[in-house]
This record gives C-alpha cells, structure tokens and sequence, in this order.
C-alpha cells in the first residue's frame, strides 16, 4: 500500500530565473505487512527504527491448530500410501494366479482334445472289427463308453478354460481399486500442500529486500484477524522527492529529465535526480475554473528519483529541485 508520509508540498519558484527551483519533501514507500489469517500473536521479532533482513520472520502466530491439521493429513496419506502397497501386490498376485490358472486349463484341454480324438478313432475300429467278426460287441461297448467319456472330460476342460479367461476380471476390479486409492493419494497430497500453505502463513515475512520498521500495530498476545497490520516498513532505498509544479512549467518536466536536489539539511550540496512520474491531472483544482488566472493555479504531481546518496534522505526531509539545462 502506498503511504505519503507528508500530506502537503509546496512549490515555490525562485526569482533568479537563470537559477529556478522547486520546493518538495523526501517521501517513501512504506509497506503495510499484514497477517492473512486469525491467531494469537507470539512474537514479534523486529520494533520501531530496528533493520530488517530481507525475507525476515517478523512476526509468529500461534499455529498449533494448523500444524494439528497438517499431521492429521499427513497420516492418512501415510495410510493411503501402505494401502496403495497392498493394491500393486493384489494385482500383481491377482494376475499371476489368474495366468497360471489360465495356462493349466488350457493344457487341460488340449490334453482332453487329444485323448477324445484317440477314443474317437478307437470306437471306429471296434465297430470295423466287430462287423468284420473280429472283436465282440462288449469290447465296441467299452470303447463308445470311454469315447463318451474322453467327450464329457474334453467338455468340462473347456467349461474350466471359459471360466479361467471370464476371472480376468478380478484383475481389472482390483486395477479399478488401485486406480481409485491414487486418485485419493493424488487428492490427499494436494490438500496437503495447501494445508501447509496456511500453515506457512503463521509467520510474518518481511519483504524481499532490506527494510526498516517504520510503525508497529500489534503486540504478542493480541489477536490479529485476515488484513490486520503487524508492521509498517520502508525500503532506505526506495524514496524520492515529490513536488508540484504550476502548470505554466510543467512541459519542463519530462521523464527522464535530470535536475539536481538540495536539501536544506546539506545546504550547498548538490544531488543527481530524474524525473521518474509527471501526473496526467492536475491537483489542486478550484471548484469552477472560469478565468485564465484560475487554470494557471492548477499544478501537477511530479515525483524526482534520487540516483544518489538514498539512504542519507530522510522522508520529510524538505528541499529544493533544480532543472538541469536540457540535454545535461
């Protein structure tokens, strides 16, 4: 969030007109740090004018709840883990029976197939031999009986092969309930993540560069609820100078354009800036404008970068900018 830290400028050209200039203040960009999510404040490791390390924790909340939340998801994917274990060694078991069972009935017919057809070839023998005399009417009774039955045991091999190819799916049920147990993984591990991204949330952070608390807003033992401030930093080298400029002037001040800074707590010494951010609107605006003396009061936001020397400005600091001749 921006925040100004001085609420009004002044703009105040000089009368040496080979040497014109324009009063502002030294402002920042302060950072509100604030808590995304509800706890008891525990600690808050950083106080008013103390440096702060990039990245810091500057504040803990208490996370028990959250960390309770994290280890229950954590066992139950413990478990869904060991029960996808046992599904790959159901299938892998439930396949390797099914194969072998599959194989052996199939030998079993083929075995059966051969011995119908040898009985087959033996009951015509005995019905040449007994119409040639040569064997009896009992003997061609045994062989159509042992024919009979080669047919009733070739009929049952291939009822046991039939059922032997229908138990594949047992595999393709226990495959359906492994594949369920890894959806639930997948979905346990995303509820996980984001388990621990709330739980992260419990420490403060401070921004990726070093900073300086500027305000504190909340002490340990005090509740801070989503959107609740815990400090205010300012980056040393993240300010400028902020003026307003009439509108007669403000075709002088393009971006980019060079200037020198005084502050008038170093009067005498110079520092390099650049325009960085001229407003398309002016401020300051009277209620009517009706005369050409009431659009002359009109005056433009300008902010100066400081190429030099940041960190020894201090917001609130006033001082005065100076245009460098173009092309300076």
């Amino acid at each position: 969030m921006r925040v100004l830290l001085l609420v009004m400028l002044l703009v105040v050209p000089a009368c040496r007109r080979h040497d014109v200039h324009y009063t502002g203040f030294v402002e920042g960009e302060e950072r509100v740090l604030r808590s995304e999510v509800t706890g008891r404040v525990v600690e808050v490791a950083f106080a008013e004018g103390d440096a702060v390390p990039a990245d810091a924790i500057v504040a803990r909340l208490d996370d028990a709840d959250s960390e309770a939340k994290v280890h229950s998801k954590e066992r139950e994917r413990a478990v869904v883990t060991a029960d996808i274990a046992t599904g790959e060694e159901k299938v892998a078991l439930t396949r390797a029976n099914w194969e072998r069972t599959l194989a052996a009935s199939e030998a079993d017919v083929r075995q059966a197939t051969t011995t119908a057809a040898v009985a087959e070839r033996t009951l015509a023998r005995e019905a040449d031999l007994v119409r040639s005399g040569a064997s009896t009417a009992q003997l061609l009774d045994d062989a159509r009986a042992k024919r009979d039955q080669a047919k009733s045991a070739l009929d049952r091999a291939r009822e046991m092969y039939a059922k032997a190819q229908s138990d594949a799916r047992s595999i393709t049920v226990a495959e359906r309930e492994l594949a369920t147990l890894r959806e639930r993984h997948t979905l346990v591990e995303a509820q996980l993540a984001e388990l621990r991204v709330t739980a992260a949330k419990y420490a403060i952070r401070a921004p990726a560069v070093p900073t300086v608390v500027q305000t504190q807003h909340i002490w340990p033992g005090e509740l801070a609820q989503p959107g609740a401030a815990v400090l205010s930093v300012l980056d040393p080298r993240d300010k400028y100078v902020q003026l307003y400029v009439p509108v007669a002037d403000v075709a002088q001040f393009t971006l980019g354009r060079k200037v020198a800074i005084e502050l008038d707590s170093r009067p005498g010494t110079r520092t390099p800036g650049e325009v960085s951010f001229v407003a398309e609107e002016a401020s300051f605006t009277p209620e009517k404008i009706e005369t050409r003396d009431d659009r002359l009061g009109q005056v433009y936001r300008v902010k100066v970068r400081i190429l030099e020397d940041v960190e020894r400005f201090q917001p609130g600091t006033a001082g005065n900018v100076y245009l460098e001749a173009s092309g300076a």
